[in-house]
């Protein structure tokens, strides 16, 4: 199953957020906003607690968002999948046996057009739509591309999550605390 059935997978923007969530009931969580001297003993904590790390690879600070530096966040850190706005990203950690989620930010018709090109050369394992909030067009990129969506931005309420993953999503992401330790039953559309 997706995310071991996590239906909500927190995104930690701070180190007091990170230590936090490895004492909670998650076993995934995306890491936003790091810098690479912290990586190593990040992910040297969250194996201690059997986290798997979703890295945004582009909000990594010290890198560049080249396949020199996918390579070397999929060999020497070695998280469970990568995130980025970047195919190259997306196609290297695919290469490297990581996940591959590809960030689209939808604010027209035109950046949803640009999406499903970028979507077809990268061939993501998810798509991570950002602002989350779109049930329609999750239905859509859901039912479209028949890749797993996860949904992340402007999520605010557990009734907004319920929406959302009955409109075909497969988590929500967030950075809002209180919308972690939701308990969620979803009748999933086919």
């Amino acid at each position: 199953m997706h995310f071991d059935n996590q239906r909500i997978i927190p995104a930690v923007r701070s180190m007091k957020d990170f230590d936090e969530l490895l004492n909670r009931d998650f076993t995934y969580m995306i890491l936003l906003e790091t810098h690479l001297a912290q990586l190593p003993s990040i992910m040297r904590a969250a194996k201690v607690r059997n986290k798997k790390i979703l890295l945004h690879a582009d909000l990594v600070q010290g890198l560049k968002h080249d396949e020199a530096a996918t390579q070397f966040l999929c060999q020497m850190i070695k998280p469970a999948g990568l995130i980025s706005t970047h195919s190259t990203v997306i196609a290297t950690a695919k290469k490297h046996g990581l996940l591959g989620i590809q960030r689209i930010f939808l604010i027209d018709s035109h950046s949803l057009e640009t999406s499903y090109r970028v979507l077809k050369s990268s061939q993501p394992d998810y798509i991570e739509v950002l602002p989350g909030v779109l049930t329609d067009v999750i239905r859509e990129i859901s039912f479209g591309t028949r890749i797993p969506v996860l949904a992340g931005g402007f999520i605010r309420t557990e009734a907004e999550i319920v929406s959302i993953l009955e409109s075909g999503a497969t988590a929500v992401t967030t950075s809002h605390r209180d919308l972690w330790g939701l308990s969620l039953s979803i009748n999933r559309e086919s």
